[in-house]
């Protein structure tokens, strides 16, 4: 078993496939940690995961966060406290309704495996990243 310590970084490490800026933090075999920021009053793109669950927990700013899997499709109110999950398959989408960045932590299981996993799907809202 080995340690890893990180840091959060001042710029991004990825744009993500949903159009989000992507801030890695630790790894390990089972899941990743990674801070995710959506700038102010932006809309990402809706995506589905191949393989990846989420789980995401927002720490700033204000919006909303659309999801969709088999037979159930909701738009949540998402603000700093509140944790969202992402099954398998599941088609999502986000946008910040406030003057600040929408920010997550997301936990990522098993961790992210590449430019392949994502797809892009029809969303709720016109993205504008």
């Amino acid at each position: 078993m080995s340690f890893t310590t990180c840091r959060l970084g001042t710029l991004p490490d990825a744009i993500a496939p949903d159009g989000s800026e992507v801030r890695g933090l630790c790894s390990t075999s089972r899941g990743s940690l990674a801070r995710f920021t959506l700038p102010p009053h932006a809309v990402s793109k809706a995506v589905a995961h191949r393989s990846v669950e989420e789980v995401w927990y927002f720490v700033s700013g204000r919006g909303q966060m659309w999801r969709r899997s088999h037979d159930r499709d909701e738009i949540v109110d998402v603000e700093p406290g509140v944790a969202t999950s992402i099954p398998v398959g599941a088609h999502c989408q986000f946008r910040s309704l406030s003057p600040e960045p929408l920010e997550a932590l997301g936990t990522t299981m098993p961790p992210w495996p590449g430019d392949d996993e994502a797809v892009a799907v029809h969303g709720v809202w016109s993205p504008t990243v």
